[in-house]
């Protein structure tokens, strides 16, 4: 049986959960969330804490066991606590800046780029550091905003400009002058 999958997923004060058949709605003080999961497992609650079993061995329902388990404990801790990514902006003249709620990013592109945030998804910068935070509630949506971020300029080999995750490592080339003939 999976490890991570027979775990129960403990409910914090503040948080409700509420099961019906396969879809889970979880309510706490930084949002909402629904998700529905697939009809093979089992969800209920026991003793405050949400636990996912599953009916066989078979090789499909074992795949999705601990995935849904995950699922639904990131699910209550983005209710209760939130997620944030870290992006860090380098390069001379690569600055972020905030308007409003929007992220107005320059990055030597002949315009500032303009990124609106969805829907529970908020940005803080720190100007001097040069970081962007990005954070929400939902776990699968920061991390998809952070990349789309990112993707606007990657960090590149050469000098390492551009945005990239708080603690990334980009490997440096040596480029022209490093060649030996």
């Amino acid at each position: 049986m999976s490890r991570i999958g027979r775990m129960p997923v403990k409910v914090p004060g503040g948080v409700k959960v509420e099961i019906e058949g396969t879809r889970v709605h979880v309510q706490g003080p930084k949002g909402e969330l629904e998700k529905t999961f697939p009809a093979e497992l089992s969800i209920q609650m026991q003793e405050g804490a949400v636990v996912v079993s599953r009916p066989g061995d078979a090789p499909s329902v074992r795949a999705i066991h601990g995935m849904t388990r995950a699922m639904i404990q990131n699910m209550v801790q983005g209710v209760s606590q939130g997620f944030e990514k870290t992006l860090q902006v380098e390069g001379v003249g690569y600055r972020p800046e905030l308007e409003g709620k929007v992220l107005v990013l320059h990055l030597g592109f002949s315009h500032p780029v303009r990124v609106e945030p969805p829907a529970g998804i908020a940005f803080d910068i720190d100007t001097r550091a040069r970081t962007i935070r990005v954070r929400g509630h939902d776990k699968e949506q920061v991390g998809q905003v952070a990349a789309d971020i990112r993707k606007i300029r990657p960090p590149e080999p050469y000098k390492g400009k551009g945005i990239r995750y708080l603690g990334e490592h980009v490997r440096h080339k040596a480029g022209k002058a490093g060649k030996v003939a």
